[in-house]
């Protein structure tokens, strides 16, 4: 009987232990990446808006995907579940507006899965032609966690001329999900923009009042995000106790930040490998700097009073 008690519990422990694996592998096929890059351009052209859009394989979650190997799409297979994922993941995720009205008919022009290797999305013109082009070939070894999924979306337009704005809410693709936007404008000029999670809506051709806006609000989390700029303003504030002096110092920190911004952006900075990592051990000497200066100031002051 004790044999039998035995055997009945190690068949126990051995099917606990198989459930366990199995839904351990359940999990992280449904696990959320990392870091997710979304690449995407948008441009009014006649009376219709396109929205190219690049995301990787491996972010679209719960998806029945048909193989022809381990981790290899079967393309003959997959158009269906491709289409699914555009319209799910993809345009449901993301609201167009013309002016104030959202743009609620949409329609998928084209969907395909795409080699990793692929640059086809370093321009416009390169991924509307790849789009455009035939699908790829049912041979082609596609790895899910490796590969894209490229959409072509249309929408229909009144004007060429309108503000056309966009709320992209791409975010849950990935833990840490980063979409870049490009706007072809009419005339060919491009604005770029590089947008983290859910942002909201982004106006994609701003009002004066709407960029300052957004350029305030990045601005602010620019600063907060940063622990070096936190710390060395930190440590420039602590000796002053007047509110006078504390706007003085602030004033100056934020005009300073912005000119280095600015330089950078028109390309004033040196553009050599050694620069940046001598700018970051050069905040980082000047952090401590600030703070042994406060802490030898305070120690004459008490001196120079007692």
């Amino acid at each position: 009987m004790a044999a039998i008690r035995g055997g009945r519990v190690a068949l126990f422990l051995l099917a606990a232990t198989a459930l366990i694996i199995g839904a351990l592998g359940r999990l992280s096929a449904h696990e959320v990446p990392n870091d997710v890059l979304i690449q995407s351009f948008i441009k009014p052209e006649g009376q219709r808006l396109r929205l190219l859009v690049r995301v990787p394989l491996v972010a679209l979650r719960d998806m029945t995907w048909p193989f022809k190997a381990p981790d290899i799409l079967d393309l003959e297979r997959a158009d269906s579940e491709l289409r699914d994922a555009a319209t799910l993941w993809i345009g449901d995720e993301a609201t167009l507006f013309e002016g104030d009205r959202a743009l609620s008919s949409r329609e998928l022009v084209a969907v395909r899965a795409t080699l990793p290797t692929d640059r086809s999305f370093e321009s416009y013109d390169q991924a509307l032609a790849l789009l455009r082009g035939p699908r790829p070939a049912d041979t082609e070894e596609i790895s899910v966690k490796e590969g894209f999924l490229d959409v072509l979306f249309e929408y229909p337009l009144e004007s060429t001329a309108s503000r056309i704005s966009i709320q992209p809410r791409w975010g849950r693709l990935g833990v840490y999900s980063l979409t870049t936007i490009q706007m072809v404008l009419a005339d060919g000029a491009i604005r770029k923009f590089q947008l983290h999670g859910d942002p909201g809506l982004v106006h994609l051709d701003p009002t004066t009042l709407q960029a300052a806006r957004r350029f305030v609000v990045a601005g602010f989390w620019h600063i907060l995000d940063g622990t070096d700029h936190l710390l060395f303003l930190l440590a420039l504030v602590i000796p002053f106790r007047r509110l006078r002096d504390l706007t003085v110092v602030i004033t100056a920190f934020t005009v300073a930040h912005s000119v280095t911004l600015l330089t950078s952006a028109f390309g004033m900075a040196p553009q050599a490998l050694w620069f940046p990592p001598f700018v970051d051990t050069a905040i980082a000497v000047t952090i401590v700097y600030v703070a042994l200066e406060n802490i030898a100031g305070a120690t004459v002051k008490r001196r120079w009073l007692a």
